[in-house]
């Protein structure tokens, strides 16, 4: 019940973002995810939100590298469809393209701030927060279950966290 409800905030969001024609970028996309062209706007392309093609294996594996394991709602999320932004209210998710997401997630946790801020101390980055923080998870608590509550670490006050949510996607 929980993974369609996630499921249809993904869909719901992604459907508007087509809709408005917001889905272009001035970026090559990858093939399987291309739009039709647009002949009058050779610099932007436009990309199509697709079924995910990751695997429990892939995830496990991303996991090893990340030294923690991903809450199950998030493994939904990153199970349901492939796309290059999605934005739900002030929350932008890391880009999510069909061959490139596990590179893009991982340029997010361990290129992005310093890991002394965040990984370190056990926050795992996935998604932007308006133009001024990162919604993280916080690793530090719900342990056995790995139903980590979101915390906000703003870069200004970047030794300090905020809970948002104590848990994934219960926002529309």
């Amino acid at each position: 019940m929980k993974d369609q409800v996630i499921k249809n905030i993904i869909d719901t969001h992604l459907n508007k973002w087509v809709e408005d024609e917001l889905n272009k970028l001035p970026i090559e996309i990858d093939p399987a995810m291309a739009g039709p062209v647009n002949e009058d706007d050779d610099d932007w392309n436009t990309w199509l939100p697709i079924p995910s093609t990751v695997t429990d294996a892939e995830i496990e594996d991303f996991e090893k590298q990340l030294g923690h394991k991903l809450p199950g709602d998030y493994k939904t999320f990153l199970k349901h469809r492939h796309f290059y932004e999605l934005q739900i209210g002030e929350v932008s998710f890391c880009s999510h393209p069909v061959n490139t997401w596990r590179a893009d997630l991982a340029e997010k946790i361990f290129e992005g701030y310093p890991t002394k801020y965040l990984l370190d101390k056990g926050y795992i980055p996935f998604a932007d927060w308006s133009d001024w923080g990162l919604l993280c998870f916080d690793t530090n608590r719900n342990q056995q279950d790995h139903n980590y509550p979101v915390v906000l670490w703003d870069h200004e006050l970047a030794d300090e966290v905020e809970d948002r949510l104590m848990i994934f996607m219960t926002w529309q």
